[in-house]
């Protein structure tokens, strides 16, 4: 069975992940900063040292990248690269600040963007984090850089992945999908992927 690591996983299990990961074919590693949401391992993005050094074949990343600051995402995605075995991938997804920026262009800051579990979310929420979550005291939900389709994949290309393939969505979703190889793959094979784990 392959195995892979839900990274900022909150109290998500792989039910809530991608069509591929959520199968019987896959088990999951729950992995958080937060210990309340009783993750199987406890740390930080930047510091995966709790797990060995090529032990994964996959990684799920979503809205976890936008939490850190912008110098220290190249860290993380580097533990990202190390942990992942040679057939390994990435799939990450966080806020697409080109189609939330057309809010804000519009003047719609502060205006419903969509609804979410959590209440309704707006333009402002997707650029700096929940504001309710940060209000009860939960400032892990802070935003502290944020990224377009192109620097998204040029950040993932500039960390060691040998490919990148990504999709953007707008209107209601407003976020960024993409898979990172950690060795170079033909476009069958990302499109292999793509059809696995993005969303349709």
């Amino acid at each position: 069975m392959k195995k892979f690591l839900h990274v900022g996983c909150g109290h998500k299990t792989k039910s809530s992940t991608t069509r591929s990961f959520n199968t019987e074919s896959w088990s999951e590693v729950r992995y958080d900063i937060d210990e309340s949401v009783k993750p199987d391992l406890v740390g930080s993005m930047t510091d995966l040292n709790v797990v060995e050094s090529s032990s994964f074949d996959a990684i799920f990343s979503s809205h976890n990248i936008e939490h850190l600051y912008a110098h220290d995402v190249p860290i993380a995605l580097g533990e990202f690269h190390r942990v992942l075995n040679d057939q390994g991938i990435v799939v990450l997804t966080c806020p697409d600040l080109k189609s939330v920026c057309e809010l804000v262009a519009a003047d719609r800051l502060t205006e419903q963007a969509y609804l979410s579990p959590m209440g309704p979310i707006t333009p402002l929420d997707i650029l700096y984090g929940h504001r309710d979550s940060m209000r009860n005291g939960n400032l892990y939900m802070a935003h502290k850089c944020g990224f377009t389709r192109k620097v998204l994949v040029a950040t993932l290309q500039d960390a060691g992945f040998g490919s990148v393939v990504s999709k953007s969505r707008g209107a209601p979703y407003f976020d960024l999908w993409a898979i990172a190889t950690k060795l170079e793959r033909s476009e069958k094979d990302l499109r292999q992927l793509s059809d696995a784990h993005f969303p349709h």
